[in-house]
């Protein structure tokens, strides 16, 4: 079954998420996934992964970021772009805490009876992969992370003369290459960034990062660099690394995904996914 309900974060701007699970009265582990950077919660074969997810016993999680672009209104694709570009990373950071919190939830959406909370994983593609080494560096609540494509460092170090335009006009605009539209990035992401940076510094929290990790990288990436994987294992050694040769960055998704099973390389991404959360039960 699939169950949607809304999080309403201490910041005030809620989000959609839903779960994905057979509803047998028993308590499942828990996957949370975290979508990218222009990403949404039912882009592309996001749903078949649910599924897979689900068929595999585990409560599949997934969920819009308050400030991804989508609205409570209208969450099938990135529309509000006013809030697109007021995102920045420490908000992230505390939709995903209170979506963990409403997940502990007695009175919350999902009945307790179905969610072994001793068992929540994390699951981060793309920048998400970044939230998710952060968010569970910060929170004992949650098992072991795996990163999708994941970035390995929030500072994107852009040019003096980049980040002096920035800070000078208050916009950068991003293309979305799949809409058309531009993207407006307001320089409160690089403030919130410099003002925060033990908090978000991954290479600097990987270190301290108690949970198991496991990276998944295609090789194919054209998007985030293949060095990115090998940077995060480097900062976390103990961490399990995979480089799948098959896979680009979406993992042989696209939006709109119009068939009906999931493409093989997020199939092996989950199985591998799958594979390494239930030896970190």
């Amino acid at each position: 079954m699939k169950v949607n309900f809304v999080v309403y974060p201490a910041h005030g701007r809620p989000f959609t998420a839903d779960a994905t699970f057979a509803q047998d009265g028993q308590p499942k582990p828990v996957v949370i996934f975290t979508h990218g950077f222009k990403g949404f919660k039912d882009w592309g074969h996001f749903n078949l992964l649910a599924r897979y997810f689900a068929e595999q016993g585990f409560v599949f999680v997934k969920f819009n970021f308050s400030y991804n672009g989508t609205t409570v209104a209208d969450d099938s694709d990135v529309h509000d772009l006013e809030a697109f570009g007021h995102n920045n990373f420490s908000l992230e950071l505390d939709d995903l805490e209170a979506l963990i919190d409403l997940l502990h939830d007695a009175q919350g959406p999902l009945q307790q009876q179905e969610l072994n909370l001793n068992n929540l994983y994390l699951i981060g593609h793309s920048r998400g992969g970044g939230a998710v080494i952060l968010k569970a560096a910060e929170d004992p609540r949650i098992k072991a992370v795996a990163t999708w494509a994941g970035v390995s460092d929030y500072d994107q170090r852009w040019a003096p003369e980049v980040m002096a335009q920035w800070q000078r006009e208050g916009v950068q605009w991003v293309a979305n290459s799949r809409t058309g539209q531009q993207m407006p990035l307001y320089y409160q992401l690089a403030e919130n960034f410099e003002q925060n940076k033990n908090r978000l510094s991954i290479p600097q929290v990987l270190t301290n990062m108690q949970q198991p990790l496991l990276i998944l990288h295609g090789e194919q990436d054209e998007t985030v660099p293949l060095q990115a994987a090998h940077d995060l294992k480097r900062h976390k050694p103990d961490a399990e690394l995979h480089l799948l040769p098959q896979a680009n960055h979406s993992f042989g998704g696209k939006h709109p995904f119009e068939e009906s099973e999931l493409p093989e390389p997020a199939r092996l991404a989950a199985d591998l996914s799958i594979d390494f959360f239930r030896r970190h039960a």
